[in-house]
């Protein structure tokens, strides 16, 4: 069963955007406290770049502050991340993720703290 497929990956220039989207079954989006954007850069390992909770309040990876914004749509059970001026070090598989406990307080950017994942979109971003 397919509960997390994401979208909006491309090959970009540096300074470009990006939106990425994901749905999300509805067993899953309701069972989450927490939702995340994470990334393979090349020959690295999984990066937590986003994250938000059930009331909205988002954390990020420092080097994508300023530039990505992670938002939710309790309606579509969707999760978007808007991004802004990509640069190389963008480049990577972006992965959505849900942890699948509502009990939860706070929303880390560690991957281990998730439990559904989606199968990634590729991100490219060239000079």
């Amino acid at each position: 069963q397919v509960q997390l497929v994401e979208s909006g990956g491309d090959s970009v220039q540096v300074g470009g955007s990006l939106r990425l989207s994901c749905a999300a079954a509805g067993s899953v989006y309701g069972s989450s406290y927490c939702l995340g954007w994470f990334r393979d850069p090349p020959g690295a390992e999984r990066e937590g770049v986003a994250t938000i909770d059930d009331g909205g309040h988002t954390r990020y990876k420092d080097s994508v502050q300023g530039r990505f914004t992670i938002s939710r749509d309790d309606r579509m059970n969707t999760i978007y991340l808007q991004m802004n001026n990509l640069q190389p070090e963008d480049t990577g598989v972006y992965y959505c993720a849900a942890n699948g406990d509502w009990r939860s307080d706070v929303c880390r950017r560690s991957k281990y703290d998730y439990k559904y994942w989606g199968k990634g979109t590729q991100v490219t971003v060239s000079s």
